[in-house]
Order: C-alpha cells, then sequence, then structure tokens
C-alpha cells in the first residue's frame, strides 16, 4: 500500500485546514475525528467516513480495528509519522485519524424534543467544556442538546475527542439565539441556571419532560434576556468559598439532577 511522505500534498492541506478552521468545516460540510477510540466510535455510529488516515505503525499495533475501518472508509491513506504529526491535534498522536461528513441531526431532535429532557447552552466557549458536557450529556440519556450559534464549533477536534464519540450519537440543535428557541418551543418548561441565591436548589426541582435547562458562558453566565425567557430560574448551592463552577461541572451536577 502506497505511504504517503508529503507534507505538501493536497489532501494533507485539506485537512489541516478543518483541523484550524471552523469556516472550513462549515463550508466543506467535514470534520475530522481523532484516536483510535473516536474513530472506531465514529464506524459504530455508521458515520460517513471519507478519508482514513493511519501510520503503518498504528495500523500494525491495532490490526483488526485499522481493516474495520478501511472497510468502510472511502479511502485509506497510509502517511508517515511526519505527516501524521501534520494533521494531527494532539501531542501524542496515536496515529488514527478520520475525515467525516458533518451529522444530520436535526431529523432526529424534531421527533423527541416534545417529551425529552435537553441541555441548553448559550455562548460556551471552551471546546474542552463543550466536550465533557456532551460526553455527561450522552452518559446520562440527556434526549439532546441545544447551542446558541456562538457556542464554540461542535465539529472543534477537541469537542469531538473530549465528547468520546457523544457528538456521532446524541442528537442537538444549533438556533440563532436560545431565547428564539425557548420562544418557539413554549410546551418545554425552561430552567435558567444562575448564581443566584433567590433562585430555587437544583435539589428541590422537579425535572418534568419535556424540559430544558439552559447553561450559559464560562465566564459571564446567562444572557438576562435569556433569563427572563424562561419559565423559572434555578441554581446549585454550594457551602463552600468558590463563588461559581466550571461550566461542564455546572452541566454535569444539573443532568444528574434531571434524570433522578
Amino acid at each position: 500500500m502506497f505511504v504517503l511522505k508529503s507534507k505538501d500534498n493536497a489532501v494533507v492541506k485539506s485537512t489541516v485546514k478543518l483541523k484550524k478552521s471552523a469556516r472550513a468545516r462549515r463550508e466543506s460540510g467535514l470534520f475530522i475525528a481523532e484516536g483510535v477510540r473516536v474513530c472506531y466510535d465514529a464506524v459504530l455510529s455508521n458515520a460517513n467516513v471519507v478519508k482514513f488516515f493511519s501510520t503503518e505503525n498504528a495500523m500494525e499495533k491495532h490490526r483488526e480495528i485499522f481493516d474495520k475501518i478501511s472497510e468502510v472508509a472511502d479511502k485509506t491513506i497510509l502517511v508517515t509519522p511526519a505527516v501524521f504529526a501534520q494533521i494531527s491535534d494532539t501531542q501524542s498522536p496515536q496515529g488514527f485519524l478520520c475525515v467525516i461528513k458533518t451529522l444530520d441531526k436535526i431529523s432526529q431532535f424534531d421527533t423527541i424534543k416534545n417529551s425529552g429532557k435537553f441541555l441548553a447552552l448559550e455562548n460556551v466557549q471552551d471546546p474542552n467544556n463543550l466536550g465533557t458536557v456532551l460526553r455527561s450529556a450522552e452518559a446520562f440519556a440527556i434526549s439532546g442538546i441545544i447551542m446558541s450559534k456562538d457556542c464554540c464549533d461542535i465539529y472543534n477536534p477537541k469537542v469531538v475527542r473530549g465528547s468520546m464519540g457523544a457528538v456521532f450519537r446524541l442528537p442537538f440543535l444549533i438556533c440563532d439565539t436560545i431565547k428564539d428557541f425557548l420562544y418557539a418551543n413554549p410546551q418545554i418548561t425552561s430552567f435558567a441556571a444562575v448564581v443566584d441565591s433567590n433562585a430555587e436548589k437544583i435539589t428541590d426541582v422537579q425535572f418534568v419532560a419535556p424540559c430544558v435547562v439552559v447553561i450559559g458562558n464560562e465566564g459571564n453566565g446567562l444572557l438576562q434576556t435569556t433569563v427572563d425567557s424562561c419559565s423559572q430560574k434555578i441554581t446549585i448551592p454550594m457551602t463552600g468559598k468558590a463563588e461559581s463552577l466550571n461550566a461542564s461541572v455546572a452541566a454535569s451536577i444539573i443532568i444528574w439532577e434531571m434524570i433522578k
């Protein structure tokens, strides 16, 4: 099998663009997934793998998984470690990387939004936070994720990797604003997660479907217009000296309370 050695190859350059640019991902309708487990999760989730890159060492080390991914990929490309380092988004690459078509999740979301429990994210910027939220949401069977369009790109390589495959399986919807989504879906009871001693404690709330909890930006929280659009304000009671929690930590705690 031919081994690609040139970093200047057009296929390599286009893959580097997908790694670096949200605009390139949007315009091409493609994104990358890296790592043995994440690439295999993509296959198990029936994602459309356009290209599969692997080093020879990774191929030999994970031969069975390599063969399964190669079987469904439109194109399999062996590359040198130097070329793989060029397209990789990690400091210690495992030698597997897939280029995948973006996922149609809207149809899935529409079939369940009238009966599920959802999480909405407003202007969440940290890809590591978003990946962790997706992972927790899938782990505890949240029905889907709503994101404002000013959140970080859900197809960012760090989000895809951090979600541990949840991005392939969890229904999600990207809307202009969370306020617009709430107005368009008045049948869904909405809860604004805030740091406010006057808000109801999440431990005292009954989360009855259909419902959605809205979580805001890591530094600034929710827009006041979004809070005002929600049915109720809720808060995570804290007895320590910390003023607030990391967005992904707060989301995980809220998710647990939602599904109890």
